[in-house]
């Protein structure tokens, strides 16, 4: 069927109405109407008159048609719709048309159908489609109507045609106003072989191998296009490969599908973690905080235990102390004694660089936790996410986070049957509103281990390594003052690292000192060639040290004593207290002093006041704090009377230079007892300092042996 648009002039679109009405207002009115007007287009399909539509009068000059004669127009509007002009009265019972593109059987559309035999045709074909009869009875103006069908041979040969031919064969019969919108699309036609040689002036002796290299250039190039699109498809593959295989491996990498979960949204799962493997029996050397955490226990396995008295669980436990002394690990022994589900979160992990995101991670951890209580939620690095709340222009939102963690553990909802355990290293940082009771009820202390603790938590250790049993435990730890239980845990890795180095089949005593000295000084070093002059001072100084230790009364009793070069010292004297000091005596300080004087009035008394060494400098340096201690703070001097100065900058000169002269005294005093001392036993200093000499390390049994006048077995 016609569309109701056609296409009249280039880039010009006009309905057919309005074409119509262009070519049918010359015969209602003038051809060339002056102005524009408004005219109805009325059909007249039975006596009374029915008004169609009503569209605007386009003139022929606005179409472009000015030239063009009234019989042309008829004729061009005959062609275009036929029967429009006819006279009413003539108008046929039907007045639809069939086209010619293919008749209503393939034996008809190749040899005809003889109308003798039409009446033969099947009925389905005899009978008119019901649009076709309505459309007739309605008496509607003709239009062309499309009869679906084989295709005849003159359609056909149609498609052979080329498309130049049928371009000029539409260019005779269209009229000239036509011409111009059929070229505007024509494409020139592409010159054969034959033509470019004529065109090219190409000899007659050149033009075989004109052509034969044409058609190796044109052979080339297609096979090049071919090798670089398959190699464009097989890049493709392994691209898309690669990318898919990159995709599994994401989702199968245990680490990277947590972290992609932990990250990707603000609704990331929470899982807990069950603690069975871990109890109070693995925990060593802090045993007042286990006792503290018993309890937490206790009301995580029976609550109605505290509750029938009208008392409230605690929502909050808060574990203070240095790094390394087994703050995660309580923790953890708490989940596993009550057997509960353990939440683990580090502070860190709240702070994103997204507004909001740090608020709903915590939301989903106590959601999580309340859905399986009675559980923990152990919260590592409290301070990073529960620090004090300041304003701030650079961070106007850093308060959301901290304000929603106080909002869960003490707010309107109620979160019974959920322990909240925080661990910090610097509880003074944390907010005061966190730390109140109602959130964090109890703050537990853990401390550094002291002796019996570091025995307890070296002997745990020693028990996973293959070691000797004549190994003492409680040696290693009264020489391992300070240490905490991670630092205890290091020192049994390294000694069982050098005894595999040295080819042993179990750790010694040999082995755990060589691994302490390495945490407390450093490793050694061997490949530092030192001459005989300065070994000989070395023997002599630190056996000054070990002479002093040995015969003070005071002093600590001497671990060992080594030559060997290790981090910044040429050598050093190890004294082992027999235990934890708590608080020390006046004697025991002026002991230490004295134990520090030794190597300088060793060099002094063997070499010279003219060959002293700069090696007594740090050993000055530790007597010298103790006697301004002993002056400012402990109140051990006569003149000072029992006074403390704290900050010496803010005194008068009078009252600084009295506390100058009473250091320099003691200093004094201290320095003559070591040089009497080592006068009074020259034979065993020169005996312990050619022991040096030839074994380089000796240890407690050896140093008294050999200050005895004992001879040492050979190593």
């Amino acid at each position: 069927m016609f569309s109701l648009s056609s296409t009249v002039q280039p880039q010009v679109t006009v309905p057919l109405s309005h074409l119509i009405t262009a070519f049918h207002s010359p015969k209602t009115a003038a051809y060339f109407p002056s102005s524009s007007s408004f005219q109805v287009l009325q059909r007249e399909a039975t006596t009374d008159h029915e008004t169609y539509s009503a569209e605007p009068l386009l003139n022929l000059r606005d179409l472009g048609l000015s030239e063009l004669r009234t019989t042309d127009l008829d004729s061009l509007v005959n062609r275009i719709l036929p029967g429009f002009f006819s006279d009413k009265k003539k108008t046929s019972s039907s007045s639809w048309h069939t086209s010619y593109v293919s008749a209503e059987s393939f034996f008809e559309n190749k040899n005809g159908y003889p109308s003798t035999f039409r009446s033969l045709r099947p009925v389905s074909i005899q009978q008119p489609s019901p649009l076709k009869q309505v459309s007739t009875d309605l008496q509607h103006w003709p239009g062309y109507i499309q009869s679906r069908g084989f295709k005849t041979l003159k359609t056909r040969e149609r498609r052979l045609q080329s498309t130049s031919e049928r371009i000029a064969a539409a260019e005779n019969t269209a009229p000239s106003f036509m011409k111009g919108f059929l070229m505007r699309d024509r494409v020139p036609d592409v010159e054969n072989l034959d033509k470019i040689v004529k065109n090219k002036n190409v000899p007659e002796g050149h033009q075989d191998a004109f052509k034969t290299g044409f058609a190796e250039g044109f052979l080339k190039a297609q096979a090049l296009t071919q090798r670089t699109t398959e190699s464009l498809k097989r890049t493709r593959y392994i691209l898309l490969a690669v990318l898919l295989l990159g995709i599994y491996g994401l989702s199968k990498t245990p680490f990277l599908s947590v972290r992609f979960r932990a990250t990707s949204g603000l609704d990331a799962a929470v899982d807990p973690i069950q603690m069975k493997n871990v109890t109070f029996e693995h925990v060593k050397g802090v045993e007042e905080a286990k006792q503290e955490l018993q309890e937490v226990v206790e009301f995580l396995k029976n609550p109605q235990k505290f509750t029938v008295l009208g008392g409230k669980l605690p929502k909050g436990i808060l574990l203070v102390g240095p790094p390394g002394t087994g703050k995660t690990l309580l923790a953890r022994a708490v989940a596993g004694e009550a057997d509960v589900p353990f939440y683990y979160a580090s502070g860190s992990e709240f702070d994103e660089m997204f507004v909001g995101v740090g608020a709903s991670r915590i939301r989903n951890l106590f959601r999580e936790a309340k859905a399986n209580a009675p559980c923990v939620i152990f919260i590592d690095e409290l301070d990073s996410v529960g620090g004090k709340r300041i304003e701030s222009p650079m961070h106007p939102y850093s308060r959301q986070t901290i304000n929603q963690l106080l909002a869960e553990m003490d707010g309107f909802k109620p979160n019974e049957g959920v322990i909240i355990i925080g661990a910090t290293n610097f509880p003074e940082a944390l907010d005061n509103a966190l730390i109140r009771p109602g959130r964090f009820d109890m703050q537990v202390t853990v401390p550094r281990p002291d002796v019996k603790g570091r025995t307890e938590i070296l002997k745990w250790y020693l028990s996973k390594i293959k070691y000797d049993h004549s190994v003492d435990a409680e040696i290693i730890a009264r020489g391992t003052v300070g240490f905490s239980g991670a630092e205890l845990e290091n020192l049994v890795n390294q000694a069982a690292l050098k005894a595999a180095v040295d080819g042993k089949e179990m750790v010694t005593m040999r082995e755990l000192e060589f691994a302490k000295d390495k945490i407390l000084m450093g490793p050694e070093r061997r490949s530092v060639e030192i001459d005989d002059k300065n070994k000989t001072i070395t023997a002599y100084h630190e056996s000054g040290h070990a002479i002093i230790a040995y015969f003070t009364k005071d002093a600590m009793p001497i671990n060992k004593a080594t030559i060997m070069p290790r981090g910044p010292t040429l050598g050093h004297v190890s004294l082992l207290p027999e235990n934890d000091r708590w608080s020390e005596t006046r004697s025991q300080l002026l002991a230490q002093m004295d134990v520090s004087m030794g190597g300088r009035v060793a060099e002094e008394i063997i070499f010279g006041p003219e060959n002293i060494t700069t090696g007594a400098s740090s050993d000055f340096d530790s007597a010298t704090k103790i006697a301004k201690l002993m002056v400012t703070r402990f109140g051990m001097s006569d003149k000072l009377g029992v006074m403390t100065y704290s900050d010496t900058g803010k005194l008068s000169p009078e009252t600084q230079a009295a506390i100058e002269q009473e250091v320099r005294t003691l200093l004094k005093d201290s320095y003559e007892r070591a040089k009497n001392i080592l006068k009074t036993h020259a034979k065993e200093h020169k005996s312990l300092a050619e022991a040096l000499l030839m074994y380089e390390t000796l240890d407690a049994k050896e140093i008294q042996m050999v200050l005895e006048g004992k001879k040492l077995d050979a190593r």
